[in-house]
């Protein structure tokens, strides 16, 4: 599976909208009242990727198998859900479970759908929301800090290591700043990791506009572009009643909308690619005449760690893999024209692989 992403945001900003469009259900519902998703909704839907048709059509596969990711359509959050206002402890339960953070920002006014804050502002409702998770964070911290207080004392290493990381980091907090915008050391930002943050979690920003503006964006979203900019996070504009729309249409109907509106892809495409961008994640695929299939690995994973994203056997009996970058296989005809012209490489298991890899792996167990 590619990544598992939370939809958060305040109530009324189309993130039930936003989480159909992407697993193409009415599985959320939507509706014009804060709360309406009571519980996480969960869904999966598959990573838009035109290499993999390529692919099967030159290996003469059966079937066509895209990388999925994982999406939960979380609660919507109010202000003092820190201290469990609104469904403030079952919104902060829910996303400590997430890779990567969607927030989804109303960028367009409708006078028939409400705002619980009383006007459409994202900058200012992106910051209500940071504060939160601030907050539950700085929180929890205080909490484990008592434990690790008396480990310390009992001359446990570990504990000492971890207690002077905390009491590096939540100065910092106290003062605004989230955890993935400390300036920390390699070791210590893998040593935060075990403090589980809200606010350490990728943030991508998700505006929604309206459906003029679907296109180009508008004076709110590019608000939200800067702010993004400064923090270093990622931005992506999408008109989400569209993106539900685009999502029930068959492939011929789909891409005349698309023409009519000025788009040359859904935002939920874009939406993805970001995504993958801001976790650092990269896409290698195996063919043959069973199935063409995409998997997700980090950038910089090695060939015994890519095998283990298929089978914890391959990674186990890894002996080799056998590579041929995607545009070789394309511009060979597929596996045999790659050997034939000598552009499939042996590696071994220091080898990372890269973006568009053809791999077929051997292993012994």
């Amino acid at each position: 599976m590619g990544f598992s992403c939370g939809i958060v945001g305040l109530p009324n900003v189309g993130k039930s909208t936003l989480f159909n469009a992407l697993t193409s259900s009415a599985a959320a519902a939507a509706a014009n009242y804060p709360f309406c998703t009571i519980e996480p909704n969960v869904g999966r839907a598959p990573v838009p990727d035109p290499r993999l048709e390529k692919l099967a059509e030159l290996a003469g596969s059966a079937r066509i198998i895209p990388t999925q990711i994982e999406i939960r359509d979380i609660a919507g959050l109010v202000k003092g859900a820190s201290k469990g206002e609104g469904l403030g402890n079952r919104f902060l339960g829910a996303i400590r479970e997430v890779d990567a953070i969607l927030h989804l920002l109303r960028c367009f006014e409708d006078d028939d759908i409400a705002h619980v804050e009383g006007a459409v502002d994202p900058v200012r409702d992106a910051e209500l929301i940071e504060t939160e998770l601030l907050l539950a964070d700085i929180e929890s911290l205080e909490r484990q800090k008592e434990g690790l207080v008396k480990r310390a004392r009992g001359r446990d290493k570990e504990a000492g290591i971890r207690l002077a990381l905390l009491e590096k980091v939540l100065p910092a907090m106290a003062e605004g700043r989230p955890a993935r915008r400390l300036d920390l050391a390699a070791e210590e930002r893998e040593l935060l990791g075990g403090f589980h943050l809200l606010t350490a979690k990728p943030v991508l920003y998700v505006c929604n506009v309206d459906e003029d503006s679907a296109a180009g964006g508008n004076a709110l979203s590019r608000e939200v572009a800067e702010m993004a900019a400064r923090e270093g996070a990622g931005c992506v504009v999408l008109a989400a009643g569209i993106e539900a729309e685009l999502a029930e249409l068959g492939a011929e109907e789909r891409a005349e909308y698309l023409r009519e509106l000025g788009l040359e892809e859904p935002g939920l495409h874009r939406l993805i690619r970001e995504g993958y961008a801001l976790l650092d994640l990269i896409t290698f695929f195996t063919a043959g005449p069973k199935e063409s299939r995409a998997w997700t690995v980090p950038k910089g994973a090695t060939a015994p760690q890519a095998a283990g994203v298929i089978h914890t056997d391959f990674q186990r009996g890894f002996i080799c893999v056998e590579v041929i970058p995607f545009d070789e296989y394309v511009a060979c005809g597929g596996e045999q024209g790659a050997k034939e012209r000598g552009r499939m490489r042996l590696e071994g298991r220091d080898y990372v692989v890269r973006d568009g890899d053809v791999c077929l792996f051997r292993f012994n167990v």
